[in-house]
């Protein structure tokens, strides 16, 4: 293991390709030392942006000694080879969201992880943030009684705008739409408040813009004992859109709300006024997990077994809205 770790930045594919590189760069111990993309046209320059040295050849990246792992930012639908080979060479990988297509290829990239003894982190970065913990703590210690209703909606303008790629709504490239990209972070942000096991999904998507996937998109879930939860993902609408709420028997919080931070009301906070609550602090963001735990040599098996989960509703939803009706949501048995 190199000391600074050495790191390649694979893809310039994704738009949060040049903020993880920033990350590697800001992060104590760790430097960027080549990229690599498969549209030389596209990687070259943003490689000489970066200041690093640019390759052609995946395969010689990966055959580096110096090179301890690997930043994955490539269309989602080259995940399972690009981190596959990685994971075959024993680099270690940190990705963006989703590790994989389906739950299968996820759960063989995360065995082969595991079997080889590389540190495999994928970049959830919202349960690395304060209001989560803040909310996540409420409902555990039953300051909102029972819960019976969240809602989290991730929303930007990307897509009226011109900013976000045409290749996001290649299907070829990017699976799926705005729900399987932006809405991600409500889709973990619920299984993180709710659990992962709800007993329907019912999902409803659109295309505002007229592009093959979808633009605009509604998710509902149906969980045990009554609680619904509502999760959304638009790249059709104005800045400033994405908010939480979580409702239950005996309080509410709220968060993002006319631009407004984390509120409480209910018998924990104030009956009759909305206050902040006593923030929790915030765990280490993705980038810093990933880097710790490659020098430390601890697991990432929760950090995982979360990006799982994520595939599994996000496929789920993506069926349940071809088939245009509501499906019963099947969990394994025996889950990781």
């Amino acid at each position: 293991m190199s000391t600074p770790l050495s790191l390649a930045l694979i893809g310039f594919w994704h738009v949060h390709a040049t903020d993880y590189a920033a990350q590697v760069v800001e992060s104590e111990g760790a430097e960027l030392v080549v990229a690599w993309d498969d549209q030389f046209d596209r990687g070259r320059p943003a490689a000489q942006k970066l200041g690093i040295p640019f390759a052609t050849d995946l395969d010689e990246v990966l055959s580096r000694p110096d090179v301890d792992g690997i930043v994955v930012t490539t269309s989602t639908a080259a995940h399972t080879d690009v981190i596959g080979r990685a994971i075959a060479a024993g680099k270690h990988v940190f990705t963006e969201k989703l590790l994989a297509p389906t739950v299968a290829e996820c759960e063989q990239l995360v065995d082969a992880a595991r079997a080889a003894g590389v540190r495999l982190v994928v970049s959830l970065p919202r349960l690395s943030e304060s209001v989560t913990e803040t909310i996540a703590a409420a409902i555990r210690d039953g300051s909102l009684g029972d819960v019976t209703y969240t809602r989290v909606r991730l929303a930007h303008d990307g897509s009226v705008a011109g900013w976000l790629p045409s290749r996001f709504y290649d299907p070829a490239d990017a699976i799926g739409g705005a729900l399987t990209d932006l809405g991600c972070h409500a889709v973990y942000l619920t299984q993180r408040f709710l659990g992962t096991a709800p007993e329907t999904v019912s999902a409803v998507y659109s295309s505002v813009t007229g592009e093959a996937l979808e633009d605009n998109a509604v998710v509902t879930l149906r969980y045990p004992g009554g609680a619904i939860a509502v999760i959304e993902a638009s790249n059709v609408t104005t800045p400033g859109a994405s908010t939480i709420e979580v409702r239950g028997t005996k309080g509410t919080l709220v968060f993002g709300f006319a631009g407004l931070g984390l509120l409480g009301k209910g018998d924990a906070y104030d009956p009759e006024k909305w206050i902040e609550p006593e923030a929790q602090p915030a765990p280490p963001m993705p980038m810093a997990q990933w880097l710790s735990a490659i020098r430390s040599g601890s697991d990432t098996d929760a950090n995982t077994a979360a990006a799982i989960e994520l595939t599994r509703l996000v496929q789920a939803a993506n069926a349940s809205a071809v088939a245009g009706r509501t499906l019963d949501y099947r969990v394994p048995a025996i889950t990781r």
